[in-house]
């Protein structure tokens, strides 16, 4: 008698014969798709480096975002003077060997004026975060546009474009800037005694920086573009009887989000490295506003007396570029289509 399923013996008994059949496809794992952005992430989470970087400059973020919580908190404004911390037997130098940290000033006080060093570099990290990340934000703008348009366009459109990018890129953008910024504040509103308004002096600064920084983002992205102008889809949408507007932001600019990412993340550090260096030179924030650069332009006055002065805010801008720094290296890295890490 003959049954519906011949049955065939298997390791673990009698199965019908088409049974291992599923059971070997069943098994099999299952092939996921993974975007460009998750294999990105995937690759961040294993680079501990990039992780670490990434909690120190959320940190320093979330610090600066608190710093009228954080210095309220404290008792002491960045332009609160505390003349009690002040030994005037010393030259007003603060009292104790460590600049006179103490609970009180949790990070000593400023030599002379007594003001409380911990509501300075908090609030001078608002300063240097917010002019970084501005003068990025602008950069990135602009020199997207102008590579798109050059790249896209070609002809005397992009032999103009690249040789203004050329230009910009030979200045040597430090000297420029300093030459530049008082003549542009000196020559825009100035406050009630005199002086030029404090968010007026940071606006220049952010617009300085950005001025000479777009020709970077442009040149790259006019070299993507170049390449994918030629591609498949751009023609098929030429061809749809697409907008060149449509063209630019809607098929060219969403496959060059990785090297904008790269580009702006890595000029987030060099603007606060420029902005800390012009205020140093002292043509960007000046005292008695806080600032990471006049801080330390000060307190380089000061080292042989107080060393912690300077060393504190020293440091810290040390910390935070250095994040900043090996997070773009580790986004550069994990958005790069060649890296063997998956």
């Amino acid at each position: 008698m003959t049954t519906q399923h011949q049955q065939v013996q298997t390791p673990t008994g009698t199965a019908p014969e088409a049974e291992p059949a599923r059971e070997s496809r069943a098994g099999r794992p299952a092939v996921a798709g993974r975007s460009p952005a998750r294999l990105a992430w995937n690759r961040i989470r294993r680079d501990k480096i990039t992780l670490i970087a990434f909690v120190v400059t959320v940190l320093f973020m979330v610090i600066a975002l608190l710093a009228p919580v954080l210095t309220a908190m404290t008792g002491w404004g960045p332009i609160t003077p505390d003349g009690k911390a002040i030994d005037p037997d010393t030259g007003n130098f603060p009292y104790g060997s460590l600049g006179g940290i103490s609970l009180t000033h949790l990070l000593g006080v400023e030599p002379g004026t007594g003001y409380d060093l911990f509501a300075r570099v908090v609030h001078g990290l608002r300063t240097s975060l917010f002019v970084g990340f501005a003068s990025a934000v602008l950069s990135t703008v602009v020199g997207v546009v102008a590579g798109l348009a050059a790249g896209y366009s070609g002809g005397w459109v992009d032999s103009v474009l690249s040789r203004v990018m050329d230009v910009m890129l030979a200045f040597p953008q430090l000297l420029f800037i300093i030459a530049l910024t008082p003549v542009i504040q000196n020559a825009l509103q100035t406050n009630d005694h005199g002086g030029t308004d404090e968010n007026l002096r940071l606006l220049v600064l952010v617009l300085n920086i950005a001025m000479f920084a777009w020709a970077y983002t442009a040149r790259l992205v006019r070299g993507q573009v170049l390449s994918l102008r030629e591609r498949e889809f751009v023609d098929a949408a030429r061809i749809m009887s697409a907008g060149r507007a449509h063209i630019l932001f809607r098929q060219l600019l969403p496959n060059l989000w990785a090297p904008i990412l790269i580009s702006f993340a890595l000029a987030v550090p060099q603007n606060i490295t420029t902005e800390a260096a012009l205020s140093y030179l002292g043509v960007g924030v000046v005292p008695p506003n806080p600032d990471w650069g006049a801080l330390l332009s000060d307190a380089s006055q000061y080292f042989l007396q107080d060393p912690m002065y300077l060393f504190i805010p020293g440091v810290l801008l040390l910390i935070l570029v250095l994040a900043l720094n090996l997070l773009g290296d580790g986004v550069r890295d994990a958005l790069d289509p060649r890296s063997a890490r998956g």
